[in-house]
């Protein structure tokens, strides 16, 4: 009996060393060709997961109501204009950081069973077809995001499906209980990140793709052979200029490429 290709892999966790610290994730078995790096929020996923996982630890009680008002106070600074998308994101990091400390890790994973069946297909076109294009053309897809890795392997395992997902991981005692320290933090440097799955899987970065938002993602774009700033923030706008990076941008249902100033209308 012939059996296909999606039957022969299989899920299997890797690791490596990062500043210290064994760092884990999850990959699949199989054929690798050809890599694709994604970044997760604000380039598959329109909103945050970071957000989400927050305001759902806060709605269950497990982070304090306090951290709710938090939340809303930082979101709000955001969309008026009040300071950088990277200053909002370290604003959810430290939030988190703050507030994890005590919480039990089961808690954690419940909350993201909750999130993700809500949100997860709130995601741009561009990105969809982008992930089926290079899905098809048999190449290896993983996702490095700043995100905490128990709603990003959530995210992975029942909507990605990438053959590996990398996210923020905070320390735990014997009793499965966080502590507050965060153990590696991917967002501070995803191009290690990459680099070192690259190494230990033998993977070639010819012809390869990656896709990201903000000046976080830099670090892979310089990687690989096609980048693309996607929806990029003012930083990464500017570094893309410089290295001539291809500039896409989505907006409500409309796709176009930014070439010297000149907007280019894609077909999605």
């Amino acid at each position: 009996m012939k059996r296909t290709m999606e039957s022969k892999r299989r899920w299997w966790r890797v690791g490596f060393v990062y500043h210290g610290r064994i760092i884990s994730g999850y990959f699949m078995q199989g054929k690798i060709s050809k890599l694709a790096v994604f970044d997760i929020d604000g380039t598959i996923f329109r909103k945050n997961l970071h957000f989400e996982l927050i305001n759902e630890l806060a709605w269950m009680k497990i982070f304090p109501l306090d951290a709710r008002r938090q939340l809303i106070e930082i979101y709000t600074s955001w969309v008026e204009h009040e300071g950088t998308y990277e200053q909002y994101r370290r604003a959810l990091v430290n939030l988190y950081s703050e507030h994890i400390a005590g919480c039990r890790k089961s808690d954690v994973l419940r909350a993201s069973k909750i999130v993700i069946p809500f949100h997860a297909k709130r995601t741009y076109v561009f990105a969809e077809n982008l992930i089926k294009k290079l899905r098809s053309e048999g190449y290896h897809l993983i996702a490095v995001s700043g995100s905490p890795s128990e709603v990003v392997e959530e995210y992975n395992a029942h909507y990605l499906k990438f053959d590996a997902a990398f996210g923020s991981i905070y320390e735990l005692n014997d009793q499965d209980v966080y502590t507050g320290v965060a153990a590696f933090e991917p967002s501070r440097n995803k191009g290690e990140v990459v680099k070192q799955y690259v190494y230990e899987h033998g993977l070639s970065l010819e012809d390869s793709y990656g896709i990201g938002d903000t000046e976080s993602d830099g670090s892979f774009l310089r990687l690989v052979e096609h980048p693309i700033a996607f929806n990029p923030n003012q930083n990464l706008k500017e570094q893309a200029e410089k290295e001539q990076w291809r500039i896409v941008v989505e907006k409500k249902d409309v796709i176009y490429e930014i070439i010297q100033d000149t907007a280019v209308f894609l077909k999605g």
